[in-house]
């Protein structure tokens, strides 16, 4: 699997990431989600240039021009419920005419400790995904058990061409796990940080704290 770390470019991106980081700018959940939409249409963009394209003829008001297109009708964007639906709307503001694919998922420990946890798919709709591009797109890669189980409900629904996943914060462990799961370097994973370690809990370090709380508010 190759690795984009878009973090370690001079980008904006590290602005939003940053942002989502900071506690005190953390408790305007508007803000967060915004720039969690921001960083997915900024990574779209960056995935665009990697699309086939074709030259196709376009009559302006006053003659034709040739202008080569990408082929955006054959991706698919499949995210995780619910921290992962403003990273989907980024994807989705560039990719206008893609399909789009949700499942729901979510994570429980299996011990009284709370150090072992698991991954459990309960809701899955998604549009026939033979020979589309899947993007799968959750903002937070810790373990990578999640993506890796979204990935096997996902194409039982249809074999993709192409397998591109994306995250904003990703930790070595995840990205270790999505190697050994997918050594083709056909799949590739584009994230904005990478971090180095997950504590007890299986919470990112630094990580920002749970996502999806902070984009909607503490759940029971």
């Amino acid at each position: 699997m190759k690795v984009i770390n878009l973090g370690e470019e001079n980008s904006v991106i590290n602005q939003f990431v940053a942002e989502l980081r900071d506690r005190e700018i953390q408790q305007d959940r508007m803000r967060f989600r915004k720039n969690i939409t921001r960083i997915g249409s900024l990574m779209a963009y960056e995935i665009s240039k990697t699309l086939k394209s074709e030259e196709r003829e376009i009559q302006t008001p006053l003659a034709t021009c040739k202008m080569r297109v990408p082929f955006i009708e054959d991706i698919v964007i499949g995210t995780v419920f619910r921290a992962g639906l403003p990273f989907h709307q980024g994807f989705l503001d560039i990719f206008d005419r893609a399909g789009n694919a949700f499942l729901s998922a979510y994570r429980y420990y299996t011990d009284r400790e709370c150090s072992n946890v698991d991954v459990k798919i309960e809701y899955l709709a998604t549009p026939d995904l033979h020979k589309k591009t899947l993007l799968i797109v959750d903002p937070m890669l810790a373990t990578g058990e999640s993506l890796v189980l979204a990935h096997k409900a996902f194409i039982t629904k249809g074999v993709p061409k192409r397998i591109v996943f994306a995250s904003v914060i990703a930790t070595e462990e995840g990205i270790a796990h999505l190697n050994e799961k997918f050594p083709n370097t056909n799949v590739v994973l584009y994230t904005a940080a990478i971090d180095p370690i997950l504590n007890s809990r299986k919470y990112i370090v630094p990580g920002l704290g749970d996502a999806g709380d902070l984009m909607y508010g503490d759940k029971l």
